[in-house]
């Protein structure tokens, strides 16, 4: 993308303030940023709120694993029972998608994820519980090989095409204004 992806502009915000907005919300209790490359200039630059926690993953060449065990590890210094997780280049998750992930969680799922027309997306719930495999998967396997090993711990909730908007080129992002755009064009009179 020619930048960290947490500073690339979408309507007017970056990418990481847009994914902070969607969990500006009063059933999450605490929102927490990992950043690893470029970690002061993104935390400098991303128009992240002060009441946001930052977290630096030093081990960010490991993968995005090691963001989510840096996650993992702030969450439970706040004494979180869950967590979300959610990449940065996924920024259009909507409310309604939060709220039936957080729901699935808070009603005992162990992990829960949003899912669109077959598909799996984000944010991906994780109870504590679900914590040790997280940490225990392999770092080229992912957050996803605990999915796989554990399927009778997932519960996947229904959600629109939102939680499925993944921004990894120039092309998709393109694509992503141009649907921003036609949305917010207003019919002529």
């Amino acid at each position: 993308m020619g930048q960290p992806k947490a500073l690339v502009r979408l309507a007017g915000e970056t990418l990481a303030a847009s994914a902070l907005r969607a969990f500006a919300r009063s059933d999450v209790a605490a929102r927490i940023v990992v950043i690893g490359a470029h970690a002061e200039r993104v935390a400098a630059e991303a128009g992240i709120p002060g009441d946001v926690a930052v977290a630096v993953n030093a081990r960010f060449a490991q993968g995005m694993l090691s963001s989510v065990h840096a996650g993992l590890d702030a969450a439970e210094a706040l004494g979180a029972e869950a967590v979300l997780v959610h990449p940065v280049d996924n920024p259009l998750v909507s409310a309604e998608t939060v709220g039936a992930v957080l729901a699935a969680l808070e009603a005992g799922a162990r992990i829960a994820v949003p899912s669109h027309a077959g598909r799996r997306g984000h944010p991906a719930g994780f109870a504590r519980e679900s914590w040790p495999a997280l940490r225990a998967a392999a770092a080229e396997a992912g957050a996803r090989s605990v999915l796989a090993a554990h399927p009778d711990w997932v519960v996947h909730v229904a959600a629109g095409p939102d939680c499925l908007v993944d921004l990894d080129t120039p092309e998709a992002l393109s694509a992503a204004r141009r649907a921003l755009e036609a949305k917010h064009a207003r019919p002529r009179s």
